[in-house]
């Protein structure tokens, strides 16, 4: 079946094609909006919006990478059953700027244990926001994309209480449950949410259990004034924990601990060309603790005789201040700055029985500080044109701390100490935007992204000539992004296309000669990507729904004539539902070609190509239930048909006692789930 994959999805474009055709004065089908959600759809070429609170199958782990793996275009690099690592397009680490509610998180694990998608708690957010490529300023440089996690501001003309609710169940001990509870006046608001999630190792498709258990939670609190309509201040806390086990590698995380605090404020007025500011300041503060005992049974190695821990962590202090300006009747630009601070620290030791990390001092081996400034505007040409740009500028401070560098079993003196790295960036885009009519729009937008290293290219790895990668170049990217879509009255389809071409591309290499084992390179090379994503929703009768979605990426290393490693393979999902007004009932196939273009032993920060890997289907059912309209409930069946199989972009498995040691970290097996939403 999967030898065949291209030939697979010809059916659906030409459905599409098809349909879309038709007259668009044909009545649209009555139909539910969708519960549970089997393909994330774009909301337009360059921007994909949804809501986290909506079922959705297959059912994302409790944490932000997982739920965006459901989104064409993204992969996530599986270590265990939660904390995996976001890519979009074969894009990682910095290349995905992610921030929650404005803010930037960052984790703290030299290792990528705790990406700050480990962190962020889906179902705690009210929409999550995908920029494709570098075609917006505002919110920093993100030249694969930027994915926001967003929360709605309450607003109340009179006394009110409202709150929602989900409880989920499912195989391998999995239970999640979420509380948002928000009451609140016109003279202001109090925002409460809370999350719980654990699950025990899950099995792959042969039965063998993956070392994957987890437990995971997180508080948040917003207390919001409003003294007018046209003001808002608000004050918010968050608090969250957990720990995971790991398939990949030799340790676990027994600690991932965040604590958070922001002010914001937000003022409409009326003054000239000025229509609103706004300002936020905030902290994050991640403590992270990584060790082979806590979630394992420790076993002795060569490289870990005795238990060991490492407990880094992360503080980072940002703000922001932006005013929105509207020059013309057509015209609206936004102008800002921002700044971020963070500070990276770790203590740790190979001994805890003797010399446990709890009783040493924290080391700093490194401070980066940012400042910003932007501007972005939107140009109404006429009723169906608009351009829209934007320039940027970043000023970086990077300073190194580190008096030492690890060199296998020995540690050796760092010969970057105490050096400043100052760069300066600029970053800038242009789009055409522009509607056929009321159904077509097109676009078409340049950008250019610069960015610097980041702590794990530059701290975790070392360069060609010195065991330090400390002063690895800037990355810069230029992209054309192209896009088209159609809302009809059956038929809703997107088509993203984008070619890059990239400079001093931060490439990590373990292949290079007289390398030790374990050890990576950091070096620049020139690189080129393209590919895309395209989308459709045909409502083909009455109660029926046929979706799909397919994602292509490429890439070619220039200087070493290779492909460009930590590509994914293509891929497409089909899914087709029906519903009636208080039930519904679907299926989701997702097929992935095999993956032959490859460049085994190099990457990025968050892994290497394995290998060459081979295509695989995978088939899942669900259903939904809506008896009153405060009540859902649904339910599902992801891989059916107790598939195994392993991701092509995937850490590879480690030898963990009591556990079956695999190539690659397998994906789970069969998986039974049941979920429950109240709301009031």
């Amino acid at each position: 079946m999967v030898s065949a994959f291209r030939f697979a999805v010809l059916p659906l474009a030409l459905a599409c094609s098809l349909a879309a055709a038709e007259d668009a004065g044909n009545a649209a089908p009555d139909v539910l909006p969708e519960v549970v959600v089997t393909a994330a759809r774009m909301s337009s070429p360059l921007t994909v919006e949804t809501d986290p609170q909506t079922p959705r199958q297959p059912v994302p782990a409790n944490d932000g990478a997982d739920y965006l793996k459901a989104i064409p275009g993204f992969s996530v690099i599986r270590k265990g059953g939660t904390s995996g690592d976001p890519l979009f397009r074969g894009m990682a680490a910095s290349r995905l700027n992610i921030l929650a509610d404005g803010e930037a998180v960052l984790g703290g694990c030299g290792m990528r244990m705790d990406p700050p998608t480990a962190y962020l708690f889906p179902e705690t957010y009210d929409r999550i926001r995908i920029l494709k490529g570098p075609q917006s300023v505002i919110w920093g440089t993100g030249s694969a994309a930027t994915v926001l996690f967003e929360r709605d501001t309450p607003d109340f003309d009179s006394p009110t209480v409202e709150g929602k609710a989900s409880l989920l169940a499912g195989s391998f001990d999995r239970l999640e449950a979420m509380a948002d509870l928000t009451t609140g006046a016109a003279s202001g608001y109090m925002r409460l949410q809370g999350s719980h999630a654990e699950s025990d190792d899950y099995e792959d498709g042969d039965g063998n259990e993956v070392h994957s258990h987890y437990k995971r939670w997180s508080g948040n609190v917003a207390l919001g004034w409003t003294p007018d309509e046209k003001t808002v201040i608000e004050l918010t806390g968050a608090i969250s924990d957990g720990e995971a086990a790991y398939a990949d590698r030799m340790m676990d995380g027994s600690m991932f601990k965040r604590e958070n605090i922001s002010l914001r404020a937000r003022r409409d007025v009326s003054l000239g060309w000025l229509t609103a500011v706004e300002a936020q300041l905030y902290r994050n503060d991640v403590d992270h603790v990584m060790d082979n005992y806590s979630l394992r049974k420790f076993t002795p190695s060569m490289m870990m005789p005795t238990p060991a821990a490492s407990n880094p962590t992360r503080l980072t202090e940002g703000g922001r201040l932006t005013t929105t300006l509207a020059p013309g009747d057509n015209t609206q630009a936004t102008i800002g700055v921002d700044t971020q601070r963070n500070e990276h620290a770790v203590r740790s030791t190979m001994n805890q029985t003797m010399m446990p990390f709890e009783a040493m001092a924290f080391t700093d081996d490194g401070t980066f500080e940012q400042q910003g400034l932007f501007a972005e505007i939107e140009h109404a040409l006429n009723t169906g044109s608009r351009l829209v740009g934007g320039l940027r500028a970043d000023q970086w401070e990077v300073t190194d701390q580190r008096l030492t560098l690890k060199n296998g079993m020995m540690s050796v003196p760092n010969p970057t100490v105490g050096t400043i790295d100052k760069d300066t960036l600029t970053s800038g885009f242009a789009r055409m935007e522009h509607d056929l009519n009321a159904q077509h729009q097109l676009l078409v937008g340049l950008g250019h992204s610069e960015r610097i290293a980041d702590y794990w290219e530059r701290f975790s790895t070392q360069s060609e000539a010195t065991p330090s990668g400390f002063l690895t170049s800037p990355e810069r990217t230029t992209q054309l992004d192209a896009g088209w879509q159609y809302r009809g009255a059956a038929v809703n389809t997107t088509v993203s296309l984008f070619a890059s071409d990239i400079r001093d591309y931060i490439l990590i290499d373990t292949t290079l000669p007289g390398m030790k084992a374990g050890k990576a390179v950091s070096r620049n090379i020139d690189a080129r990507t393209w590919g895309g994503e395209a989308d459709m929703a045909w409502a083909f009768a009455s109660d029926w729904t046929l979706t799909g979605t397919l994602a292509m990426t490429k890439g070619h290393n220039v200087d070493d004539n290779s492909d460009l490693a930590q590509m994914p393979p293509l891929e497409a999902r089909v899914g087709l539902d029906y519903r009636q007004p208080t039930w519904s009932t679907g299926a989701l196939l997702r097929l992935v070609d095999r993956q032959d273009d490859i460049d085994t032993g190099r990457g990025n920060i968050v892994g290497q190509d394995l290998g060459e890997t081979a295509g695989f289907g995978v088939f899942s059912l669900n259903a939904s239930w809506t008896p009153l309209a405060s009540l859902r409930l649904t339910a599902g069946v992801d891989n059916l048909f107790d598939k195994t199989y392993a991701e092509h972009l995937s850490r590879g498995g480690a030898m963990v006692s009591g556990y079956v040691q695999t190539t690659q970290v397998n994906e789970p097996g069969r998986f039974v789930w049941m979920k429950a939403n109240v709301s009031f």
